[in-house]
């Protein structure tokens, strides 16, 4: 029995499990691409597919399943998840800038990650290991104020226009003319702005958490928070330069990432001066089981080398990126989207948003919004939370372009 897999870069491991009695010894493997190079190779007969998870494979994460002329055998190819040696690390001269990336080069179409606050390009590991194993060149810089790359210290450096030229750049640098985007959190806003003032560049987009805003002609967004949700809704505690940033400081960096990673709390994020972002800086927090310590120590290490100032600046940019679009005022979004949220997260939850994108207000603004997708019981960090299904949402959406 030859089996077809579709893998197109190296892996150093694969399993492959057949359900049933089929005989090992007469299975082929067969790839998509003459350039695969598998190190590793193990045969495994198993009863159904639960018993993947169990004992030593619980922690491979991505897998594929394939049906063999429908009656056969079920096989799934597992890849193992935590090789990050395979991802690549460079910086690249532009805009101006120094931008450091984060990539796993391939054969297949690109797709450019943009992360959220307060994160990083490694946010987007799990989605970066996964799809690059089918075939995707996967791209996920740090932007503009993280991590490795270039952090301005004025907010009037990081509005839409500097961040979407930061981006084109990129794309340009590395010599796509267009890319899938996949993005979370002020990954989302600038990816909304970069399909709305760019829409020639992306051949669709995946986004996740926060939903497209129109732009109100009238209305200035902080000016309108602070009348929606008071002085101490966060964004609106963002604005004053170097106050959020001192209120992190009195606390160990390592426990500002972890409040904000495992916050499950779908109401408004409010927060008075008496208490302070950083809180009980004594405070013990549980990690989820998708979250480890060496990964806080990952975004905590670079935090605690660039402060939080960069990350910042997104928030006190907003009005100045309010005038700046005036001339897209009521224009739309006009590419292919899938739209992915959890419930319990604090954008879906803020007032008004549900009935924007259930009423008819999202698809309004968003005439090629083809998916939408509200996981039950999932937080803000969705891409790290839910892992796995977050990388197959976005497969299956861009595997139809």
């Amino acid at each position: 029995m030859e089996i077809y897999f579709p893998c197109q870069n190296q892996i150093d491991i694969l399993y492959l499990f057949v359900f049933g009695s089929e005989n090992v010894s007469n299975l082929a493997l067969m790839s998509s691409a003459s350039n695969t190079s598998v190190i590793d190779v193990t045969f495994f007969l198993v009863k159904n597919q639960n018993d993947i998870f169990a004992g030593r494979f619980y922690q491979l994460s991505v897998y594929h399943t394939l049906l063999y002329q429908n009656t056969v055998a079920v096989v799934s190819i597992v890849v193992d998840n935590n090789n990050m040696e395979t991802i690549q690390h460079s910086n690249i001269q532009i805009n101006g800038i120094n931008m450091h990336i984060a990539q796993i080069p391939n054969t297949g179409p690109p797709i450019l990650f943009l992360h959220g606050f307060p994160e990083l390009w490694y946010s987007w590991r799990h989605q970066m290991l996964y799809l690059s194993s089918l075939g995707y060149h996967t791209i996920a810089p740090d932007l503009r104020g993280y991590g490795g790359s270039s952090a301005p210290s004025s907010a009037d450096q990081y509005t839409v226009f500097h961040i979407l030229g930061d981006l084109v750049s990129l794309i340009d640098a590395l010599g796509f003319d267009k890319v899938f985007v996949v993005a979370h959190d002020w990954g989302a806003v600038m990816a909304w702005y970069l399909c709305l003032i760019k829409p020639h560049r992306v051949k669709a987009l995946v986004n996740l958490s926060v939903v497209f805003s129109p732009r109100h002609p009238l209305r200035k967004p902080i000016e309108s928070m602070r009348k929606m949700f008071g002085d101490d809704y966060y964004i609106c505690r963002f604005q004053q330069p170097g106050e959020a940033e001192e209120e992190f400081a009195r606390v160990d960096t390592a426990l500002v990432i972890k409040k904000f990673l495992t916050s499950r709390n779908p109401g408004l994020l409010c927060v008075p001066k008496e208490v302070g972002f950083g809180g009980n800086p004594n405070a013990k927090i549980a990690l989820p089981s998708w979250l480890t310590e060496d990964d806080v120590n990952y975004f905590a290490t670079a935090f605690k080398r660039t402060g939080f100032t960069g990350g910042l600046n997104y928030y006190r940019a907003m009005d100045l990126n309010w005038e700046l679009t005036a001339a897209w005022t009521g224009e739309q979004i006009k590419v292919p989207v899938k739209f992915i949220v959890g419930d319990l997260d604090l954008t879906y939850n803020t007032p008004g948003v549900k009935d924007f994108i259930h009423k008819g207000g999202f698809k309004k603004h968003v005439p090629f919004l083809q998916e939408l997708v509200i996981m039950e019981g999932v937080a803000h960090f969705i891409n790290q939370e839910k892992a796995q299904e977050v990388s197959e949402h976005i497969y299956d959406f861009i595997k139809k372009f």
